[in-house]
């Protein structure tokens, strides 16, 4: 009898438990559809009232809602958005895998519907194929919404515009198809260029340059660098990817001055989070690679940072061996994570490195040595001979990396006092530098500042209301309606 009474507890609890999931899921589901219905008004205020602001926040929230989205839910918003004839929602539905109801098909609600509202809703179809790795149905639909887009022509639809050729070139990626819509993309970067639309003008350019990256079509990428230019109102993520390419151009270039000012650039640019681990890696690889080509050692706390901590292992191998100065150690560190290295693209880069090591290698034996021979410097740095040993100090003389003589007969190098560094020119370009970023810095954050329209009209309005409230209180004080000691009572 009691184990009856156990038992029909238990099943009473895990009823309970079932009916609270059930009322839990719900309640989610409700919520996620009263999101999306808040988005629609948002979208809508965006037209009314012109503000690409409220694009901006429906925009925001994609991450939250692309974590709660289901084929089921968007199918009953996609449902009760469009009307009962409109095609377009028995054509999204398809791709969801749902078929129009009964209900659906007797509503007689009106079939007109925003486009910004209708890209939207694409967009959220696109990204949950995505996400569910359907990429031949995401191919043909986000290619049927690209060709919708360009029929329209409305500056409301910007940032979705550019959210979907985001996607377009994400499909044709992971189907390794880029090289397809190439002219696609270029055609339509220079529609943007013409229509003003910034936010998808940065997009397609990094698109671009991503294209070419992966082609390793480096000089045509250079080419486009040059013959376009960065739109100032893009956004700070797109910023923050054209400020990378560019630094990875100027690396190739051999000018690393300038790619490490563009990779420092996109590193502060870019949201430091989670989000953006990936991104974080893959420029602060190259950063690290340039800083070592530059000559400067990269700090030790960039290693330890718990999002980039993993994966700059191989990176710091390559440091320590640049640093001390130890040929057969970059070797090893080379030859161990050659197939990292020819993954990320910094081989060519770090293969660069290798004069480093010995400039430094050098450098270390003038400072700790006033003489020393060519053969001892020869075993130091693992040469291969004297004559390159007697090559590579001259080099190291004439580039003034070291302060030192050579003497060829006596088969010796013989080092310099040491000179003050505040005697040279050097601590003042280094300040120079510091104030121009301190500008540049402040000139964006100008240049970021929003002021809301006509609100100095208001101002005016409210400054004309005071000199009126004057006006009145003179005249009233003249008359003699108002006594200016009436309030001290029986003082």
């Amino acid at each position: 009898m009691a184990d009856n009474k156990e038992h029909k507890d238990n099943m009473e609890i895990e009823e309970d438990e079932a009916t609270k999931q059930q009322r839990i899921e719900k309640e989610n589901t409700a919520a996620l559809i009263a999101d999306l219905k808040r988005n629609f008004s948002l979208l809508e205020r965006a037209v009314d009232t012109a503000e690409t602001r409220f694009t901006t926040r429906v925009l925001r929230t994609l991450p939250s809602i692309r974590r709660r989205l289901t084929a089921p839910i968007l199918a009953q918003v996609i449902t009760e958005t469009y009307g009962s004839s409109d095609g377009q929602k028995t054509e999204i539905l398809k791709y969801l895998g749902q078929e129009p109801t009964s209900m659906d098909v007797d509503n007689d609600k009106k079939t007109s519907i925003l486009p910004e509202v209708d890209m939207y809703l694409h967009l959220l179809t696109i990204i949950y194929l995505l996400d569910q790795n359907e990429l031949d149905k995401g191919l043909k639909l986000v290619n049927d919404t690209i060709a919708s887009l360009h029929q329209l022509n409305r500056r409301t639809l910007d940032q979705l515009a550019a959210r979907l050729y985001f996607y377009h070139a994400r499909f044709y990626e992971l189907l390794d198809r880029l090289a397809e819509i190439r002219p696609q993309q270029l055609a339509a970067l220079r529609t943007a260029s013409l229509r003003r639309d910034d936010e998808t003008q940065a997009t397609l350019l990094n698109l671009l340059l991503r294209n070419y990256f992966v082609h390793n079509l480096y000089d045509q990428a250079d080419k486009l660098v040059s013959k376009s230019s960065f739109p100032e109102g893009a956004g700070n993520n797109q910023a923050a990817r054209y400020a990378y390419y560019l630094g990875r151009i100027k690396a190739l270039q051999l000018d690393y001055t300038l790619a490490h000012t563009y990779l420092l650039q996109a590193i502060r640019k870019a949201p430091q989070n989670n989000v953006t681990a990936g991104f974080q890696q893959t420029v602060y690889k190259f950063f690290i690679v340039v800083q070592l080509l530059m000559g400067e050692i990269p700090e030790r706390s960039v290693f330890r940072q718990a999002v980039l901590k993993k994966a700059l292992v191989p990176y710091l191998h390559i440091t320590q061996a640049v640093r001390i100065g130890d040929l057969n150690k970059f070797q090893e560190a080379l030859a161990q994570f050659d197939a990292v290295f020819k993954k990320d693209k910094t081989y060519t880069l770090i293969l660069r490195l290798r004069h480093n090591v010995i400039k430094t290698g050098i450098r270390m034996i003038s400072l700790s040595y006033s003489k020393i021979s060519l053969r001892d410097i020869c075993l130091r740095l693992c040469l291969d001979s004297e004559e390159d040993a007697e090559f590579i100090v001259s080099k190291a003389i004439r580039d003034g990396v070291i302060e030192a003589t050579l003497d060829h007969n006596g088969g010796f190098m013989k080092s310099k006092e040491i000179v003050d560094i505040y005697s040279t020119n050097e601590p003042q370009a280094t300040f120079n530098q510091r104030i121009t970023f301190c500008l540049n810095l402040h000139n964006e954050a100008v240049k970021a500042m929003r002021f809301p329209l006509d609100a100095h009209r208001k101002e005016l309005a409210n400054a004309e209301a005071a000199r009126e409230r004057e006006r009145e209180l003179a005249q009233e004080i003249a008359e003699g309606d108002l006594d200016d000691e009436g309030d001290l009572g029986d003082f």
